[in-house]
């Protein structure tokens, strides 16, 4: 199987097609993994300069979200953007943050690698994802990153009860100037969070709705910094 990241990978017993960075400092079996997410209407390709740079001890995954919505353009959810704010499909999204459950729980046997060291992150949508991921299934990840997202408010009943967030980490960065999730989404994000006990990692960037070399320098201290604990 190809884990260099050239191959769009899909397997029976995973819901969603994929490519896979093995690990540079040994075998993917037993070492810790990453998930990362793209953004709505773009794809998996857009992450793969930023999986090669990221801790060289990890199994680093990139996920196709399932709805096409265009030649290469994909997304989790349909989405929205009005005067008042982003509107969801939210059936849509309660489907993605299941697909993804389903997704993380079988990577063990799908590579070995170790379900105990398993983190989720994205931009944007993806990130989004990610946060609904980690509040509601912390026996599924040790952590999560929101790369310039947000956190649905729909997912409010599902999150998991203080005593099982205690031990999980968030790591939470926006743009001060960005201009399709102000930055009120992220300081929103930031007080519940924190509400909530979970372990946060929060930086505010002079920059708009992005992934620059600042952002993705801090995100991979933060996980690198994980993958000591």
């Amino acid at each position: 199987m190809n884990t260099d990241l050239t191959t769009l990978i899909e397997l029976p017993a995973l819901p969603l097609a994929h490519r896979v960075r093995a690990p540079q400092t040994g075998p993917i079996e037993g070492s810790p993994c990453l998930l990362l997410l793209h953004g709505v209407g773009a794809n998996e390709l857009g992450l793969v300069n930023m999986a090669r740079l990221l801790d060289p001890r990890l199994t680093v995954i990139l996920v196709r979200s399932p709805l096409a919505f265009g030649p290469m353009q994909f997304g989790f959810f349909q989405v929205n953007f009005t005067a008042s704010g982003p509107v969801i499909n939210a059936a849509q999204a309660e489907q993605a943050r299941q697909g993804l459950t389903t997704f993380i729980s079988g990577l063990p046997g799908a590579y070995g690698i170790d379900g105990r060291r398993v983190w989720i992150a994205g931009f944007s949508q993806g990130g989004i994802l990610s946060a609904s991921v980690g509040l509601t299934r912390p026996d599924l990840v040790r952590g999560f990153g929101i790369l310039s997202g947000r956190i649905l408010p729909e997912i409010g009943p599902l999150v998991a009860p203080p005593d099982q967030l205690a031990d999980l980490h968030a790591f939470l960065s926006h743009g001060e100037h960005d201009e399709k999730l102000p930055i009120d989404f992220a300081r929103s994000a930031h007080a519940l969070l924190l509400e909530k006990g979970v372990q946060l990692t929060y930086q505010e960037f002079p920059a708009g709705h992005e992934l620059n070399a600042a952002m993705l320098d801090a995100f991979n201290q933060w996980l690198s910094g994980q993958l000591s604990r």
